[in-house]
């Protein structure tokens, strides 16, 4: 059970360089479950679950992105685990 949570949205040259892709790779990595996003306004928006120490490095990865990415910026709210996910997924339904 996650026992940290938070939404984030990330600024900068993250659409088209495989950010989803990589962030999804990095939170299996780290233990971490939910999903992340496109949206409209060429950000993408992740919503995190985990224990707090996997959380905070997946964090610092957000904050660094993949290598053809440019992360300006990372705004993250914590919220409450809902403790449905059972992995990291691509919502392309969002």
């Amino acid at each position: 059970m996650a026992s940290a949570a938070f939404d984030a949205t990330v600024r900068g040259r993250v659409q088209h360089v495989g950010f989803r892709y990589y962030a999804c790779v990095e939170a299996e990595r780290f233990g971490v479950c939910g999903w992340i996003r496109n949206n409209s306004s060429g950000e993408v928006e992740v919503h995190a679950e985990g224990e707090a120490e996997n959380l905070k490095k997946f964090l610092s990865w957000l904050n660094k992105g993949p290598p053809h990415g440019r992360v300006d910026s990372v705004n993250i709210s914590r919220c409450a685990p809902s403790g449905t996910y059972r992995g990291f997924v691509v919502d392309y339904d969002g």
